[in-house]
């Protein structure tokens, strides 16, 4: 299959839309199909205000047009909402192309967070971006109930995956922990508002806090938490080993679609504590024993007080945790995306620019 994929979101940016979409094109390409990348690493780009390590291309629609065109794709997928979603979009529907999108990140929550306003207006242009789609793909039933509740029933599920020769339980701790007492606490993910963070930093907490990420929250929180240690933005082995060596992983965002850290976490063996909202709730369960297979052990804890829920996840064993994890794979994740997009009739030849 010959695949046009549409993305905002892509490399140098680190976070777990550009880790699936990169993740899941690689395997694709091993597998034989032929998948082109429109993404902003191609364009001319500027900082996006407030989140400047992402970066929105300008370019035109006509430009767009002929790199569609000139592939000449078996299916479109459009991952994101952003200035080259809208123009791949865009000229699909004026050319009776379909395509599929997928749903990745609560923009709408996002900007009321940082900035007080309501979210209905913005949740409102990201249903009209994706009413138009053939399917939506979403990692969680309960993200496709949500969306249906805006109006958005053509969902189908794409789940996450684990890169098992990285995250794995027998990794030596990070270095950085040596000297701390037990038991240390990690977060892992962007340093934002929206990621709730100082819920984790002002929990109580015997042992502790590590905060692994970059962002532009970071220099308020080592400020007012000076007792945390922050050790900025790590990745690889560096990160594995944070996952390997923590006690615990605090996820306490109230907005994010899945999480992937959390079942990054799990497979290094680490239980993860977070709130009873998406994300948790669909990987931990609300009992924290896990939603996937027959077999249940607690892997963490989910708590509406993360106190509570940090301590009942250090009741988990570390095997449990990893075998949980281990269930997570990218090949089922690539196989999920191509059956969706193999739904879709395209146009038999000759797109037109």
């Amino acid at each position: 299959m010959r695949i046009t994929l549409v993305s905002d979101a892509w490399s140098p940016q680190v976070n777990g839309v550009v880790r699936t979409l990169s993740t899941v094109t690689d395997i694709a390409t091993a597998r034989g199909h032929r998948v082109q990348t429109i993404t902003p690493d191609r364009f001319f780009s500027v900082p996006m205000p407030s989140y400047p390590e992402i970066r929105l291309a300008m370019t035109t629609r006509r430009t767009i047009a002929a790199k569609i065109a000139g592939f000449d794709p078996d299916a479109v997928h459009i991952a994101t909402e952003g200035p080259l979603g809208w123009l791949a979009r865009g000229w699909c529907l004026s050319n009776g192309v379909p395509f599929t999108t997928s749903f990745h990140t609560r923009f709408p929550d996002y900007v009321a967070a940082r900035t007080g306003l309501s979210p209905r207006p913005f949740w409102r242009v990201l249903e009209r971006f994706h009413r138009a789609a053939s399917h939506v793909l979403v990692a969680t039933p309960r993200l496709a109930a949500e969306l249906a509740e805006h109006g958005l029933h053509h969902t189908r599920p794409w789940t996450r995956g684990v890169d098992l020769r990285l995250f794995t339980a027998d990794r030596a701790p990070h270095p950085a922990f040596a000297d701390m007492p037990r038991p240390i606490a990690l977060h892992v993910g962007r340093v934002a508002v929206e990621k709730n963070i100082e819920a984790f930093l002002a929990a109580d907490w015997p042992g502790s806090k590590v905060v692994v990420g970059d962002g532009p929250a970071l220099e308020n929180l080592m400020t007012r938490y000076p007792q945390a240690h922050f050790l900025g933005a790590l990745h690889g082995d560096a990160l594995a080993s944070t996952y390997a060596g923590a006690d615990v992983l605090a996820f306490p965002s109230r907005t994010d679609t899945f999480g992937l850290v959390i079942i990054e976490a799990l497979a290094c063996g680490t239980p993860v504590a977070g709130f009873p909202v998406p994300g948790p709730l669909d990987i931990l369960g609300s009992d924290a024993l896990g939603t996937e297979g027959p077999v249940r052990a607690r892997i963490g804890g989910v708590d509406d007080d993360l106190a509570m829920a940090l301590q009942a996840a250090l009741r988990a064993r570390r095997s449990d945790c990893a075998a949980y994890g281990a269930r997570f794979s990218w090949e089922r994740s690539c196989d999920e995306f191509l059956a969706a997009l193999a739904e879709v009739d395209m146009p038999l030849t000759g797109l037109a620019a």
